[in-house]
């Protein structure tokens, strides 16, 4: 995974910012400037929302699965950082979600977000 440059209008998921930032040289490097400590912060951060347990191959998952359903890439991305888990949440994220969702696709969707957030988390509890 490589940040291109000039391509300002590419989306990144939250555990694609932690990756980038966990590989920055000069959060290693330098520990005391301005750049390292937001870098720091910002990992920390990151590091307590789902993107933690996240892997490129989960995700790769969920956008097949999402594939099919009438939702923005903005949409996606949002649903793909926060992991809602009921309706009400995904309400929340998805703009006029009950014109274009009907109940069956959002408890799909519930389920789509589950599997991305959980497979990891029980593979990690196995070793």
């Amino acid at each position: 995974m490589k940040v291109v440059k000039g391509n300002w209008n590419q989306l990144l998921s939250n555990y694609e910012v932690l990756k980038i930032l966990q590989n920055t040289k000069s959060y290693k490097k330098q520990k005391m400037n301005q750049l390292a400590t937001i870098t720091y912060q910002t990992i920390k951060y990151l590091e307590d929302t789902p993107c933690k347990k996240q892997s490129e191959e989960k995700i790769v998952e969920y956008l097949k699965a999402m594939e099919s359903k009438k939702l923005t890439k903005a949409e996606k991305l949002t649903l793909l950082n926060l992991c809602p888990t009921t309706p009400l949440e995904i309400q929340l994220m998805v703009e006029e979600s009950e014109e274009r969702l009907s109940e069956e696709e959002v408890e799909a969707v519930l389920q789509i977000v589950t599997n991305v957030r959980e497979d990891k988390q029980d593979t990690e509890q196995e070793t």
